[in-house]
Formats: C-alpha cells, structure tokens, sequence
C-alpha cells in the first residue's frame, strides 16, 4: 500500500464504530468511514475536540452538525507549495482527499524529470488535486469536470496556490462526450489522469457507470496520447473493481500500441502514532 508521511496540515487521529477523527490543518472533523468496522477507539479522549461531525441519514445523504461556531465556512490547508481550499460539504466530503497526495508526487516526478513541454489531461477533476501539482511543475493542463462547481473550486485552488500565471484550461462537459471531440480535433496529451466516480451525470444528464463505461473511455483515451506518452493513471474508489481489472484495461488498451509497464497497489492514510492504516483506494498506473 502506498502512503504519504509528509501532509503535515492533514492528520488521521482515531478510528472507531465506521468514523475516522481527523485533524484538517488546526480543525477536528469526525466523518464516517465503512472500512472501520471495530470499536475499539485508540485516543478516546480526542474525539470531544472534534469541531464538527458528519451524520449520516437513515434515508439516504446526511448533514454535518458543527460543535464550533467558530469553524469557519472556508479554510485552506497546505500541501508543500499547494493550497488546497475546503469546506464542509452536503455529503461527508471537504473538497480534498488526502492520500491522493501520493499520485500528485508521481505527477510532479513525472514532469520534472521529463525536461520538456508536458502536457496533462485530467478527467473527472473534481476540485483538482492532480492539476494543481501538474501546474506547480509547468506542465499545460486541461482540467475536465461535469461540475461547474467543482471547476470553480479547482480555479480557486489554482488561485491560492499562486499559479494562476501558468497555463490551465478549465472545462465543465462530459467526460465521454470531451474525449470524442478532444480526437476529432487531434489532440494528443502526454499524461492522461482521471478518477472516475461509480456513478455520475454530466453536464447535460449523461449517465456515466463505471463498470458500463471505463473501458469504452479509456479505449478512447488511448487515442489522445502522444506519440511519446508519459503516463496513463486510473484512480477508483470503487469498491466492486479490482486493482486487477483496472490492469486489464491497460493492458487490452494502452500496452498493444506503447508497451511499457504498469503498477497497481492501494493508497492509503496511516493514522498517527500507530501501525493502522486506512485503505482509501486503488490504482492502476501506466508508464512507458
């Protein structure tokens, strides 16, 4: 399982009854998680400083109950040069997930040690992790999500972390319907990224399923790579596919015509002071 040992504004505290406690820069926030599945709390005595805690609902989604009137609205939390903006939103999430700090490092290595013009696709975005670490390393970015939202968010990130002066474009489409239009034109990308939900819409109602649909995408997607590609990387929190299945795609996709190797593996969030570790993921990575 690959880790990050380095986010020093982002902490995993406790685990306990499926929630995880959490340090988000000086705030606490208690969420639930379905991989804690004991009930043993390590730190009982930190979980009263939680500032807020999110509940889930019954009959579907939930709401947040915040103990802290003080805990404002928006915050920012650092990662090395990157600032990452968060808020508290309608289902569990802040806007941020931490242990992707993995892959922005292979993003950033990738780039830097490429010395030449990269340039990066990034799908399904959201508030844009990956586009902010593609952008620190001067790559040119394309940054594609179905949410208006979400890509103003990204913008905002992009904003605060000081490179707005570099070169990102920022669109709000669908995914599928982006990558036909992106091969009609002839554009290719030397690193594609993308971190597909189980289940979406997009800008205009499309339904998107993940088992229905990765393949047909990433088979396009092949089509947008350069001719002298760097990496091709699938992120998916979906429980039902494999690290094995998203290798199979590869390797019935991208390795026919670029070859190269792939790696697979875990990510996850090793809580602090102790040898627990929160699975949070696979991937599948692609590199010539």
């Amino acid at each position: 399982m690959k880790l990050v040992n380095d986010f020093k504004d982002y902490e995993l505290l406790d685990m306990a009854n499926g929630e995880k406690l959490e340090r988000w820069g000086k705030y606490y926030l208690v969420r639930p998680d379905p991989q804690v599945i004991w009930d043993k709390k390590s730190k009982p005595e930190l979980w009263s400083k939680a500032d807020a805690k999110y509940f889930r609902s019954n009959t579907g989604g939930g709401k947040w109950e915040v103990y802290n009137k003080n805990l404002p609205n928006n915050w920012s939390i650092k990662y090395h040069d990157l600032v990452f903006n968060l808020k508290l939103m309608g289902f569990k999430h802040t806007g941020l997930f931490p242990e992707q700090a993995y892959n922005w490092n292979i993003i950033s290595e990738k780039i830097r040690n490429a010395n030449r013009e990269v340039k990066v696709l990034n799908l399904f975005a959201y508030t844009g992790g990956a586009s902010v670490a593609a952008l620190s390393e001067n790559a040119i970015v394309t940054h594609v999500d179905s949410s208006r939202g979400m890509v103003d968010w990204a913008k905002e990130n992009v904003k605060s972390s000081k490179l707005s002066d570099r070169e990102i474009h920022f669109i709000v489409d669908d995914c599928v319907k982006f990558v036909e239009r992106e091969i009609r034109r002839g554009h290719k990308y030397d690193i594609i990224i993308m971190d597909p939900p189980s289940f979406g819409r997009g800008a205009n109602k499309e339904v998107w399923q993940v088992e229905k649909d990765l393949y047909n995408l990433v088979s396009l997607c092949s089509k947008l790579l350069s001719d002298d590609p760097l990496m091709f990387l699938i992120n998916s929190y979906t429980t039902g596919l494999s690290m094995t299945v998203l290798k199979d795609v590869m390797m019935l996709t991208i390795v026919p015509k670029y070859h190269g190797h792939i790696e697979t593996d875990e990510v996850g969030i090793k809580m602090s002071n102790s040898e627990l570790v929160l699975p949070c993921g696979i991937f599948a990575r692609w590199e010539k």
